[in-house]
C-alpha cells in the first residue's frame, strides 16, 4: 500500500492556486511541488528545473510516444505533462507531491493512480470578481482575458471530478480550509494499512 500521495490543487487562472500552493508547501514539510514538462517559453523569473522543465513539442510528442507522462494536457495552445518518474523518485523518499495541474490531468490521475490522489478545486467567489483579479495583474490583454474567463466557466463545471472544494473569498480561510484537508488525508485509514497488518501479524 502506497502511504504517500498527490495533492492536486486546481483553480481557473486567478483564482488563487499559485499563492495558496505556495502557502501550503511552505508549512507542509514533507509536501513539496511537483516540476512539470511544458512546450510555453520561459517567463522572467522563472528558473528550469524549478518552475518547469522546458521542451520543445518534438521533445514532448517525443515524450508521449514512450509513455513518459503520468499525465498531460494541452492548455491555452501549449503541453503541460508530469514524468511518471517525478512521481517515483518522490514516494521512494517518502514525499507527497503538490501538483496544480487543471481538470483534464486530474481525471487522468483519477483513472490510473485513484488510490493515490487527493484533489481540491479552488472556486473563486464570481467571475466578475476572478475577471478583476485577471485584470489587476496585468499578465493578460483583453481578447487573452475573455479566453481564460470562457475557460474558467467550463474549468467550474468539471468541480464533480474533485474531492474537496474550498471558496476562495478570504485567502487566509481558503488556506486554512486547504490545510485542514492535507492534515486529515495524512492520518486517513489507507496510509496505516502497511503498519496495521504489521502490528496484527
Amino acid at each position: 500500500m502506497q502511504n504517500n500521495f498527490i495533492f492536486v490543487i486546481s483553480s481557473p487562472s486567478g483564482a488563487g492556486k499559485t499563492t495558496l500552493t505556495r502557502l501550503l508547501l511552505e508549512k507542509q514539510k514533507q509536501l513539496v511541488q511537483s516540476v512539470s514538462v511544458t512546450t510555453r517559453l520561459i517567463r522572467d523569473g522563472e528558473i528550469e528545473g524549478k518552475d518547469y522543465h522546458f521542451v520543445d513539442e518534438p521533445t514532448f510528442r517525443k515524450y508521449i510516444e514512450e509513455d513518459k507522462f503520468l499525465e498531460y494536457a494541452k492548455i491555452f495552445g501549449h503541453f503541460y505533462g508530469t514524468l511518471r518518474q517525478t512521481v517515483i523518485e518522490n514516494f521512494k523518499s517518502h514525499r507527497n507531491l503538490a501538483f496544480d495541474i487543471d481538470w483534464q490531468g486530474t481525471m487522468q490521475l483519477k483513472e490510473k493512480i485513484p488510490e493515490s490522489l487527493v484533489s481540491v478545486f479552488i472556486l473563486p467567489p464570481s467571475i466578475e470578481e476572478l475577471e478583476r483579479r485577471l485584470r489587476s495583474r496585468g499578465r493578460d490583454e483583453g481578447e487573452q482575458i475573455d479566453t481564460r474567463l470562457a475557460t474558467a466557466k467550463e474549468e467550474i463545471s468539471k468541480h464533480f471530478i474533485y474531492d474537496y472544494i474550498v471558496l476562495n473569498d478570504n485567502l487566509d480561510k481558503c488556506f486554512e480550509e486547504l490545510n485542514i484537508i492535507y492534515e486529515a488525508e495524512k492520518i486517513k485509514r489507507n496510509r496505516y494499512e502497511d503498519k496495521i497488518a504489521n502490528l496484527i501479524g
